[in-house]
């Protein structure tokens, strides 16, 4: 298979809820037999009794219990996956639907869940139909009452789990989680502090060879850069790839430039090494989580939620990325290989752009909340005081266009001066706290 075909299977399956509860019927189909064989196997070596086995139970008593678990753990399933998509309707329209496939249908623990309960079922409703008028399987009905408790426990632990799994902080906090990690595999460098333009903004000419999209138009996910830079090597050319990760792509756009001896690459494979999709993922994407913050903070600031509060807890998450970025090397547009010779050219977000994103949208839709406001100018102040010199412009600018905007917003003067004020917590925090103590670093 190849390797964008596999990334995007991987993808698909690592966001799917399906694939948990298949995994727990491919254990049962094995796990089942094997008790059966243990139970006989005790039996005839006198390490069990038939009659009263582990519990003691009778036909009657066997046949309810296990009955019970049946019965009990279908409830639980649809219970979850009903409750699951109400979840899914809730998040998607009262925060973002970006969130559905990065952060609800990837949690292990309602999938793990998901999965104890289908084995239970299947493994209960087995024990139940293989009992014969005569024959109590004590060991199948113990392991299936284990079973049932565990299922019982587990739902009780899900229904908790899930209602604070979809607060707003539980939320941002999840995004910023997988952001930071993100940030830190894309840009693991730290900043030199020294500004110096990339090799790829400089003209390299027009291109000797040209590779084109082909098959169906998609959002990129990935690329594989260990790859690249080795065709690139063995070819002794220097290959651009035109778009960005998160980019969509037509067919027949531009995906590489190729610059030297082009005639030695194959264009097919180099397609191989570029993966698709219908939506955008974050395992090379940064921006992507200040994307699906900015929108939680955006919806929140609409007119049909009006919530402010959520939208000021999306940028304590904006900042700390910012945070993180910010002290990053964000210049690797140019891969090297072993040599030290340039072989692959990817353009990345710049500081400008994490930046603009975090701030601007939130500023046009939020400048007349004065919590907003405020939560923003704390923001901007605490980058400028922890981030290097050379980070220091974009988020002027930031300030600057706050200003106006709030001058703009509110004609009382007492309300203009209280949203000048800067607040980590957006209104109601300690302003004097708040200019001259850093956050916590990551």
């Amino acid at each position: 298979m190849d390797w964008n075909r596999w990334y995007s299977l991987k993808s698909y399956l690592r966001s799917s809820l399906w694939t948990v509860p298949l995994i727990a019927v491919a254990i049962y189909a094995v796990v089942k037999p094997l008790t059966e064989m243990l139970g006989r196997w005790m039996i005839s070596q006198g390490i069990l009794d038939p009659k009263t086995g582990f519990l003691g139970l009778s036909m009657t008593g066997a046949r309810s219990l296990v009955g019970d678990i049946v019965s009990a753990d279908l409830a639980f399933l649809v219970f979850t996956f009903g409750s699951l998509l109400v979840a899914i309707q809730v998040a998607g329209g009262q925060y973002t639907p970006r969130i559905i496939a990065t952060t609800l249908l990837r949690d292990n623990t309602i999938r793990s869940t998901s999965g104890l309960f289908v084995f239970t079922l299947l493994f209960a409703n087995r024990t139940l139909a293989w009992m014969g008028e005569n024959e109590v399987h004590q060991l199948q009905v113990f392991i299936a009452g284990l079973f049932g408790f565990a299922s019982v426990v587990a739902f009780l632990f899900l229904i908790d789990y899930a209602a604070k799994f979809l607060r707003p902080v539980s939320l941002v906090a999840r995004v910023g989680e997988q952001g930071i990690a993100v940030i830190e595999s894309v840009y693991p460098a730290p900043s030199t502090g020294v500004v110096t333009p990339p090799e790829c903004a400089r003209s390299r000419g027009v291109p000797d060879r040209t590779v084109h999209h082909r098959g169906k138009s998609g959002i990129v996910l990935a690329v594989n850069l260990e790859r690249l830079v080795a065709k690139a090597r063995r070819a002794g050319v220097v290959i651009e790839f035109v778009p960005q990760v998160g980019d969509f792509v037509a067919m027949d756009e531009p995906l590489f430039y190729l610059y030297g001896n082009a005639g030695a690459i194959n264009e097919r494979i180099l397609r191989t090494l570029v993966a698709f999709g219908t939506e955008r993922t974050m395992e090379q994407d940064p921006m992507f989580a200040f994307r699906i913050l900015t929108d939680i903070a955006l919806k929140a600031l609409s007119a049909a939620i009006n919530d402010p509060t959520t939208a000021v807890l999306a940028i304590d998450q904006l900042h700390r990325l910012l945070r993180v970025v910010g002290k990053r090397s964000l210049h690797v547009e140019e891969i090297a290989d072993k040599s030290g010779q340039v072989r692959v050219i990817l353009r990345t977000p710049n500081w400008e752009d994490f930046v603009h994103i975090s701030f601007r949208e939130i500023r046009q839709y939020g400048a007349s909340s004065i919590q907003i406001a405020r939560r923003q100018r704390a923001a901007i102040e605490n980058l400028i005081q922890n981030l290097p010199a050379h980070r220091h412009d974009a988020l002027l600018v930031e300030l600057t266009l706050l200003d106006r905007a709030i001058a703009s917003k509110h004609p009382f003067p007492e309300d203009l001066a209280l949203a000048r004020i800067p607040d980590s917590q957006g209104l109601g925090g300690s302003a004097a706290s708040t200019t001259r103590q850093p956050a916590p670093t990551e």
